[in-house]
């Protein structure tokens, strides 16, 4: 469906975000009514038509790295920002690990609280990040 030009910036740039989020926005209606009507079995199975969608991937990569205000921050994987090609990249690891994803492990940071605690900050992966977004652009997941 997508094809990568010499210039891999402009075919990013140039994907059809409209048509994606009318794809998605028409499937999370489809569980909306699923999940109102009572079919739970339909519900869960049109979450995991969310979940290998490849609209509602390009959407996760373009808000986890792109519109996200911790874009920048550094993950356990040591990335920082994504170019172009990376982004395509991690949409054939997600393509790829649509049916059988395992979290990876978050970055811990201790933060010094005012009366002398700590808590710590778990900072995700970008491809796990990427993986939450999915599963939350379903609405929610029956186990």
């Amino acid at each position: 469906m997508i094809r990568h030009s010499r210039n891999i910036s402009e075919s990013w740039k140039s994907l059809p975000w409209k048509k994606f989020q009318k794809e998605l926005f028409r499937l999370q209606k489809r569980v909306f009514k699923a999940v109102s009507a009572g079919d739970k079995r339909k519900a869960k199975s049109l979450q995991k038509l969310i979940l290998k969608s490849s609209s509602a991937r390009f959407l996760a990569i373009r808000q986890v790295t792109q519109l996200n205000a911790g874009k920048k921050t550094a993950g356990i994987d040591g990335k920082k920002s994504l170019d172009f090609s990376e982004r395509f990249e991690l949409e054939t690891i997600l393509k790829n690990l649509s049916g059988n994803w395992k979290h990876q492990g978050l970055r811990e940071i201790p933060i010094p609280k005012k009366d002398g605690t700590t808590r710590m900050l778990k900072i995700p992966t970008v491809c796990p990040y990427c993986t939450s977004i999915l599963e939350s652009l379903g609405i929610f997941y029956f186990p």
